[in-house]
């Protein structure tokens, strides 16, 4: 079976630091090489695969500001549909744009929707969804106007994550510094319980960093580390009390969640989105509501067994799961 896999052109595959959809992209291609797949991996000049490396541009736009999103865009995708006869099948990880090529080319296109950035994009997955094979990455992130081939969970290499039997004293922010994420909600958690809190991640919104965030932050109770690599990542996730994850919106996923839980952590998080598939309340974390309900479930960690949330995370969320489940879709859209 010949494979192409489509990343985004934003960052690097897989990131240095940020960039969750290149992670995902990296983790089926390298998954698929060790199952015999023959993988090209289309993505940034400086990506990082086992298989054969298509690229268009030496780095990313977002590494690269002096380049042109639109543009780079348009050339990467180009260049994969260009030479589509060349593959059973396309599996793309770079959203809706690649789909107005399908109509163009023989070759299948599965695409995994890794979230909405608008209901406006919608208009684009209905043009083709009975062309298209789409998936999505919880049961939570449906549209009911399209049709689905199934739910594959995102899987994460468990040999990059080590568990951790005894914690630290402290709790951890994971993730972009956007409203979306909580960051200041994290922060009133922390200061309601009198816990340290590190938070880690790219400043995604400047503005809400500046009034919400830095006031707070005294390099004492509240930290703030900047954005972490996988090592950084691990260590940070693996020896903290808990995740904090105080989303205001219907997060598709939550890398950052199944991370921490790899490492052994429990996650105390607002219920909304895909939390609930991704967390067994009271036994891997906590689904709350609120502040309040939060600061309550830091009061009750000592409930949860570590080993429940590592053993949950590796049976659901680990690169092998997720690689055989495309890899059984695939062959139903080849006919195999």
């Amino acid at each position: 079976m010949r494979v192409a896999v489509l990343a985004p052109v934003a960052w690097r595959t897989p990131p240095r630091h940020y960039g969750p959809w290149e992670q995902v992209a990296s983790n089926i291609a390298e998954g698929l090489i060790k199952k015999g797949v023959e993988v090209t991996l289309f993505a940034t000049g400086d990506s990082i695969t086992g298989g054969t490396l298509a690229a268009v541009c030496e780095t990313g736009y977002e590494e690269d500001r002096t380049q042109d999103a639109k543009v780079l865009e348009c050339l990467h995708i180009s260049n994969l549909m260009e030479k589509a006869a060349g593959f059973d099948l396309i599996h793309n990880n770079f959203d809706f744009l690649p789909l107005t090529y399908s109509g163009l080319i023989k070759t299948p296109l599965i695409t995994t929707i890794h979230g909405f950035s608008s209901p406006r994009i919608i208009p684009v997955y209905k043009k083709y969804n009975n062309r298209g094979h789409y998936v999505s990455i919880s049961n939570s992130d449906r549209s009911s106007e399209l049709n689905y081939l199934g739910t594959v969970y995102n899987g994460l290499d468990t040999k990059d994550f080590t568990f951790v039997e005894q914690p630290e004293d402290y709790l951890v922010y994971f993730g972009r510094i956007h409203p979306d994420k909580g960051t200041a909600e994290a922060i009133e958690i922390a200061q309601k319980t009198k816990r340290k809190l590190l938070i880690a991640g790219i400043i995604q919104d400047e503005g809400y960093y500046k009034s919400k965030v830095e006031p707070y932050i005294d390099n004492d109770q509240i930290i703030y580390v900047g954005h972490a690599g996988p090592d950084k990542r691990k260590e940070l996730l693996g020896k903290a009390a808990a995740l904090l994850h105080p989303i205001s919106f219907n997060e598709p996923f939550g890398m950052s969640v199944a991370e921490a839980m790899l490492c052994g952590t429990p996650v105390i998080a607002f219920n909304r989105g895909s939390m609930p598939e991704l967390i067994k309340d009271q036994k891997t974390g906590f689904l709350v509501n609120n502040v309040e309900e939060a600061v309550n479930a830091v009061n009750q960690l000592a409930a949860i067994n570590r080993k429940d949330c590592y053993d949950w995370a590796s049976a659901n969320f680990s690169c092998d799961k997720m690689v055989d489940d495309y890899y059984r879709l695939y062959e139903q859209i080849l006919g195999n």
